[in-house]
């Protein structure tokens, strides 16, 4: 019996911040059992410094990521499509779930405002890979 993993997209305006620390999140607290994918509607020239650190500071390392653009077969390839801010740009698919959070935009703002942004994401992916019954890992 062949099990299909599910596969997440995380989409917000610049893929710099709340989408990035979502699908590490995904990547750590999964341990792989999850495809994870990230993307902007206008992707910034690279991920938000503070979110890299209050990630390292939760033993999730995102140096190695870059801002990527958002496509419609990134979207078409998803089963679950989370935004975050991303407004009416974000493309439409029949049969793909579509969650939208509402959580402060990290840029900008200093490691303290980052902090309960990272928080509120990871308490979000957790339920996220409870409702997709793949079980939480600690990194």
């Amino acid at each position: 019996m062949t099990t299909r993993t599910p596969s997440v997209l995380f989409v917000c305006v610049h893929n710099a911040g709340r989408s990035q620390m979502a699908a590490g999140f995904v990547r750590a607290l999964s341990g792989g059992a999850v495809e994870v994918r990230s993307a902007g509607s206008l992707p910034a020239d690279r991920v938000n410094p503070v979110a890299v650190e209050a990630m390292r500071e939760v033993g999730v390392d995102l140096t190695g990521e870059q801002p990527k653009v958002l496509t419609a077969e990134a979207v078409e390839a998803s089963d679950v499509v989370v935004t975050m801010g991303c407004g009416d740009v974000c493309p439409f698919y029949p049969g793909v779930r579509y969650e939208d959070w509402a959580l402060d935009d990290p840029a900008g703002q200093g490691i303290e405002a980052v902090r309960p942004i990272r928080d509120a994401i990871r308490a979000r992916v957790v339920a996220l890979l409870a409702s997709l019954e793949v079980p939480v890992r600690t990194p």
